[in-house]
């Protein structure tokens, strides 16, 4: 029998791949999904928004985090990123930086693809001696 994470991880997954089914990626044809589970066991998910000004364009990643966020949540479990890339695709510098305001150092941060192919990685293995509110304290 599977237990409770598995069970979590493939509800995660099929959220990121739902969300990556709605992905607005008219320029670079570069769809992503992703998902994450609160500590609350809650699944929220978002896909990345393309803009016509490049600058303006929100990743997956980050909108999924402010999905959960306007919803009143603010602590995370894990985070799936979903591609149909064959090589497995981490996510991009900004969205490090707003993963590791999120999730705990230890937290995990998965790529997926349509292959089945999936790779596991640490917040605190993407981005080292990340700055975090705990940055601004003096104690």
């Amino acid at each position: 029998m599977a237990n409770k994470n598995d069970d979590q991880f493939e509800q995660v997954l099929a959220a990121a791949k739902s969300a990556y089914d709605n992905a607005y990626a008219p320029y670079s044809n570069f769809q992503v999904g992703a998902a994450a589970l609160t500590f609350g066991d809650n699944i929220v998910s978002g896909c990345n928004v393309e803009n016509a000004s490049y600058g303006l364009t929100v990743c997956a990643e980050r909108n999924c985090l402010a999905q959960a966020i306007v919803n009143g949540e603010q602590q995370f479990k894990t985070i799936v990123i979903f591609t149909k890339m064959a090589k497995l695709t981490p996510p991009c510098g900004a969205c490090r930086q707003v993963i590791a305001e999120f999730l705990q150092p230890d937290a995990s941060v998965f790529a997926c693809n349509h292959l089945g192919d999936k790779v596991e990685w640490r917040v605190k293995t993407l981005l080292p001696d990340a700055f975090t509110p705990k940055n601004l304290n003096d104690d």
